[in-house]
């Protein structure tokens, strides 16, 4: 099952029929919202849900105003289904059921001008703004490396896939990539031995090399050297990476709170402040007993900083939006921070934070988070229920 909250300005979460009921405003999700699935396959279920057998919801992808959703089906191959903007022909073809092209497709991508899909031996790229549905763009492709090491989408042997002309980049083979993940103007790279190499525009420190210029090269992040990282994640002007044990790393531009370190923006109070660098901020504060104390605000952290968000378990997945940061511990536990103002904190309200906050939604329905996926101004959220243990007579 997957859940969904923020932007739905273009229906991307649900539509006007299935928020009948529902508050007038559509355009901010503010609690998770159940997606429903396309009419794909056979017959639906029983309880009025637009569910149907035999379905299951592989992964989402998403932009500004698009979702793709990727289907699995029994006896049928993956395929994929469009929501939110779409004036021309292949979205018209694919609405309420699932794109006939995209039949045996391993995986998707998405932007607000293209779809590109990722088959066992090909990838199609699809012009969403043309008026025709026949693909723009295609390229042969391999499963894995000379290795025999399966690659994860973007990623192809020789290089990976963009989302937007030119769309095949290649890599030197010296950095065996294993995962790549693309911002909105940088790219992070995860090698098979956990080093993290970064390029692209650096204005806002989302390439994590203490600097704020841009590299026309991939370059290690020398700060994560010996610190193996297992995953990563690239949010607008933002960065993120969890280490093999389990811990939680960010850097960039935070001035939303996206870093879950003190954002100026979000405090309130009318305070006298002082320029020190171009990345942080100081605060003089007077407390109720009237002493003074100076607060540090960080707009850029060039550098991987810590970030503790729970003692007790560790982080096992993260997600970057434009401004807003998702992630998930090892015990299914979701937790928000960042820009809110459409709802994409999930918490209810329309209020930023720079704090991460758990969504206790998930817990309090016996479901486990296992996926999450945060569009530009929205989140979506892969659930599977908590299984309970057998009860043991003594």
């Amino acid at each position: 099952m997957w859940y969904a909250f923020g932007f739905n300005g273009f229906n991307q979460i649900m539509s006007k029929e299935e928020c009948a009921g529902e508050s007038s405003d559509i355009v901010k999700v503010t609690v998770p919202t159940k997606i429903q699935c396309c009419k794909f396959q056979g017959k639906p279920v029983t309880n009025n849900e637009q569910s149907y057998v035999g379905t299951n919801t592989r992964r989402i992808r998403a932009s500004w105003s698009r979702r793709a959703t990727l289907h699995d089906a029994e006896g049928e191959d993956g395929r994929v289904c469009l929501s939110g903007f779409g004036e021309g022909p292949l979205h018209q073809a694919c609405c309420g059921s699932c794109l006939q092209d995209s039949r045996g497709c391993r995986d998707a991508d998405i932007s607000e001008g293209f779809l590109t899909l990722a088959f066992s031996d090909r990838v199609k790229c699809w012009d969403l703004n043309r008026n025709d549905t026949k693909p723009v763009w295609s390229m042969e492709i391999k499963t894995s490396d000379e290795a025999g090491q399966q690659l994860a989408f973007p990623l192809v042997p020789g290089g990976y896939i963009s989302s937007k002309p030119p769309f095949y980049h290649s890599l030197s083979p010296q950095l065996r990539a294993r995962s790549l993940v693309v911002g909105t103007e940088h790219v992070i790279l995860l090698t098979a031995s956990g080093a993290v190499y970064t390029w692209g525009y650096g204005s806002h420190g989302q390439l994590g090399h203490g600097e704020l210029s841009a590299e026309e090269e991939p370059r290690a992040v020398e700060a994560l050297w010996g610190l193996p990282m297992s995953s990563v994640a690239a949010g607008g002007w933002h960065s993120a990476g969890i280490s093999v044990g389990g811990d939680l790393y960010v850097w960039g531009w935070n001035e939303s709170g996206q870093l879950g370190l003190p954002a100026q923006a979000l405090r309130g109070k009318k305070q006298r402040t002082r320029q020190h660098t171009g990345a942080s901020t100081s605060t003089c504060v007077e407390t109720e007993e009237g002493e003074k104390s100076v607060e540090v605000f960080i707009s850029i952290q060039a550098f991987p900083g810590l970030l503790d968000i729970t003692e007790s378990c560790d982080i096992s997945m993260v997600s970057c939006g434009s401004r807003h940061t998702a992630a998930v511990t090892s015990t299914g536990d979701l937790y928000t921070w960042g820009w809110g103002e459409y709802g994409q904190l999930g918490d209810g309200t329309l209020r930023s934070s720079d704090e991460p906050g758990r969504l206790d939604f998930f817990k309090d329905k016996g479901l486990h988070v296992v996926d999450i996926v945060c569009g530009p101004w929205n989140t979506f959220v892969g659930v599977k229920e908590e299984r309970t243990p057998p009860f043991k007579s003594i």
